[in-house]
């Protein structure tokens, strides 16, 4: 056994790992627009599918888009280049306090995720409670 070796493999795993996800979140590039009511999340996902892809959202107001796209095998083909990325993919985007997580709807269309998270209206002003005022007698308490 080469020790510097063990040691190599079990230190650099983890880095591999977390260069992949950094690249799996990197290259799914998506845009974030706010319209009346509503945040808008429109996210490319060329090549996938819709059983690949997963929309969530975490307990503390994360919306979280994840899924897999896999090439078809072709065991007769000789790839010259490969460049269309494949493998997980993965998405992270904090939702604002208003946001209506009973609300969400996710449309795939095209090659393109778009999720739709509405937004709770805005609280009514509290209303001043007006106290009736007497004249003579005393209050107790």
């Amino acid at each position: 056994m080469d020790f510097p070796e063990e040691v190599e493999k079990v230190v650099s795993t983890p880095a591999r790992a977390y260069v992949r996800d950094r690249k799996a979140m990197a290259s799914t590039p998506a845009d974030v627009k706010e319209v009346p009511g509503a945040l808008v999340f429109e996210i490319d996902m060329p090549g996938a599918k819709t059983g690949e892809i997963k929309v969530q959202v975490e307990d503390d107001h994360t919306l979280v888009v994840s899924g897999e796209r896999r090439r078809a095998e072709d065991k007769e083909a000789k790839y010259q280049r490969m460049e269309r990325r494949m493998g997980k993919f993965m998405r992270r985007f904090p939702l604002p306090e208003d946001a209506n997580l009973e609300a969400i709807t996710a449309c795939f269309e095209e090659g393109v995720l778009t999720v739709r998270v509405e937004k709770k209206p805005p609280p009514e002003p509290k209303k001043a409670k007006t106290i009736e005022v007497k004249v003579g007698g005393s209050s107790e308490g």
